[in-house]
C-alpha cells in the first residue's frame, strides 16, 4: 500500500514532531535512512532553526530530503543546489516568505501561514519535487 507521505508528515507534526521532522520522516523510506537517524538530523532545525529567526523548518526537511535524494540518483552539487533553491522558490511563491518569524507574523502580527500549513505545503512540494526527480 503506498503511503501519502502529505498526510503522514502532517499527522507526524500534530504528534510531536517539529515541522522538519515531520516533513523529512515521512519520505525517510525513499532515501534508505532510518526514522531514528533522521528525526535526530532534523531535531534542531524546528521553530526556523531552533527559535523563528531562521528559515521555516517545513521547508528546510523538504530540502534535506530532495537534496539526499538527487545525491543518491547521481545529480551534481549544482544539479542538487538547483533541486533545493527550486523548492524553496516554490514555497516561497505560495506563502510570501520561507522564514519562520514572517510567516507566523511574529513582528508584524500578520500571519502568512501556520505551522501545520507549512508542513503540508512543504510536503506537497516535495511530493512534486520527488516524481521529477526519478524522471
Amino acid at each position: 500500500m503506498e503511503t501519502n507521505r502529505v498526510e503522514n508528515a502532517a499527522y507526524r507534526h500534530l504528534h510531536g514532531h517539529n515541522c522538519a521532522q515531520a516533513v523529512a520522516c515521512a519520505y525517510c523510506d525513499m532515501l534508505g535512512v532510518d526514522e531514528k537517524t533522521m528525526f535526530q538530523i532534523t531535531s534542531g532545525l524546528g521553530s526556523g532553526i531552533g527559535g523563528m529567526e531562521g528559515t521555516c523548518g517545513a521547508i528546510n526537511g523538504a530540502a534535506i530530503v530532495a537534496g539526499m535524494k538527487a545525491q543518491q540518483l547521481g545529480y551534481t552539487k549544482p544539479e542538487v543546489y538547483k533541486v533545493s533553491s527550486a523548492v524553496m522558490k516554490a514555497f516561497k511563491e505560495k506563502n510570501q516568505s520561507v522564514t519562520c518569524k514572517e510567516l507566523k507574523g511574529i513582528e508584524t502580527g500578520k500571519i502568512l501561514r501556520g505551522c501545520h500549513d507549512c508542513v503540508i505545503d512543504a510536503a506537497q512540494i516535495l511530493d512534486e519535487t520527488m516524481k521529477n526527480l526519478e524522471k
